[in-house]
């Protein structure tokens, strides 16, 4: 099973990809913390569901659960929070940067804790890819494409602490469950734990009156729909691949592998909406490519 997991991890990387196109519509309505907030209580629903019919709740026990639900707070709830208020400090682009650091930190932190070591032709893959990610970001956009949100919101450096805070909280939270899921506890059943953790804490945010919990407008079926798809897409099937690929991969080589995401969504948009991927992207998008071939041909 040494190989199978490099293909799980893209695997994952493909579903956000196409989880992305369909949250922007949603996200709009809703406002993020409001969809966020629906797409764990959706994504939980399906999981429990699943792991109840197939019997894979019995695999867990104590000591999983609270690895789990650890885990869901630091690198779900935590993160996607922390990087949500990255973006509304930086912009989309600049936070994406600082959030794609999340796989160096997975391949130190594997080294530290696990001893996992990258070197010659598979470390000039990590470099290029995360590279190419990060070019693929933040030069992608064409002039006059610019967001809302790409703008300064006082001093940036408020903004990058959160923006490496969220992909600090996704490595960290990556590392905690990799010894777990080594054993014999099923994938649907631990991302269950972990999303349903997050929901809570969402949950938990609504009820104390924060403003920037509650939702910019009232959901409806079109959009519970969207929320729906996109929650089975990305954290259904995405994560649970990724507890899968932890199984049998190493942490930082899971982590490198499932960062494509950015980039995968590139032929997506010039298919779907006909947006043209600006000269950044394609070098970003090439260098991501040799990449991950690289990491995939040391085996």
């Amino acid at each position: 099973m040494a190989f199978s997991y490099d293909f799980l991890a893209l695997a994952a990387a493909a579903c956000w990809a196409v989880a992305s196109l369909l949250s922007a519509g949603a996200a709009r309505h809703l406002g993020a913390f409001a969809f966020s907030r629906w797409r764990m209580f959706c994504v939980s629903l399906m999981l429990w569901s699943v792991a109840l019919l197939s019997g894979g709740w019995a695999s867990l026990d104590r000591a999983s659960l609270t690895i789990m639900a650890v885990s869901g707070l630091i690198g779900i709830f935590i993160g996607d929070t922390a990087l949500f208020a990255a973006m509304n400090r930086l912009g989309p682009r600049r936070a994406g940067v600082l959030f794609a650091t999340h796989a160096l930190f997975s391949a130190l932190l594997g080294y530290l804790v696990f001893g996992e070591t990258v070197t010659g032709p598979t470390l000039l893959g990590c470099l290029l890819l995360v590279g190419g990610v990060m070019t693929a970001i933040f030069f992608g956009k064409r002039s006059g494409e610019q967001h809302a949100w790409e703008q300064d919101n006082g001093s940036p450096w408020p903004g990058i602490g959160l923006g490496l805070l969220s992909a600090l909280c996704q490595s960290v939270a990556t590392l905690m469950v990799k010894p777990t899921m080594e054993g014999d506890i099923d994938p649907v059943s631990a991302s269950a734990v972990r999303m349903s953790t997050a929901f809570l804490a969402h949950l938990a945010l609504l009820w104390c009156g924060l403003a920037v919990a509650k939702p910019l407008r009232a959901i409806n079926w079109p959009v519970f729909g969207m929320v729906a798809l996109n929650a089975l897409l990305a954290m259904g099937v995405g994560m649970t691949l990724i507890l899968l690929a932890l199984r049998y991969g190493e942490v930082g080589m899971v982590a490198m592998l499932s960062s494509v995401s950015p980039v995968l969504v590139l032929p997506l948009l010039w298919l779907i909406m006909k947006r043209r991927p600006a000269g950044g992207a394609w070098l970003g998008a090439l260098a991501t490519v040799i990449g991950t071939a690289l990491i995939v041909a040391r085996h």
